[in-house]
């Protein structure tokens, strides 16, 4: 880890560049296919993680303006909030504002944390799946996530959340296992 770099924007860089993946390898003409997500194509829900990394800033006192749109230029207006990101997660005195969240204060960076990079893993997956990509998460961002989502309870659940859990074999891999638990069928 680079001196002064935090461990939050290590993460983020490294669940950035597994969605930098799923993003670049998107077919031609798949970005209007269905996604897991209920009435979402896989172009709404790259619009939505570009959405929250325009909003999130904001909690915490920050504007950011993006360009570019996912609906003329998806790659190009992902990559564009990406690097916003990772610019504000590089500087500590911007990554480290504080500010009243829901779950009581907080900082950017432990938002960034626990939601962003929650949101990145399972939409990398929501992508994939809807284009036809590698749907392959990384293990060990599995397990941190799955741990994540099961401390969030009930709160996890809802409209413009996650649906009821599905059931899957009690030997499914660990990653069908988050799948599942966060109401889509592996």
């Amino acid at each position: 880890m680079t001196q002064g770099v935090s461990q939050v924007s290590e993460r983020y860089r490294r669940l950035a560049a597994e969605f930098t993946r799923r993003v670049e390898a998107v077919p031609a003409g798949r970005w209007e296919s269905p996604s897991p997500c209920a009435g979402w194509t896989a172009r709404d829900v790259l619009r939505h993680i570009i959405d929250v990394h325009r909003s999130m800033p904001g909690y915490a006192g920050l504007t950011v303006e993006l360009r570019k749109s996912a609906a003329e230029d998806p790659v190009g207006a992902w990559l564009e909030a990406r690097d916003v990101m990772q610019e504000i997660l590089e500087d500590p005195a911007r990554a480290r504002l504080e500010y009243d969240g829901y779950f009581g204060r907080t900082t950017l960076e432990q938002t960034v944390d626990r939601f962003l990079c929650f949101d990145l893993l399972i939409h990398a997956w929501d992508i994939s799946r809807a284009t036809g990509g590698d749907e392959t998460l990384p293990l060990d961002e599995v397990r941190r996530v799955h741990a994540e989502a099961v401390g969030f309870g009930d709160a996890l659940r809802g409209e413009q959340l996650f649906g009821p859990p599905v059931s899957v074999p009690e030997d499914a891999s660990e990653q069908d296992k988050l799948i599942a638990f966060l109401g889509r069928t592996p």
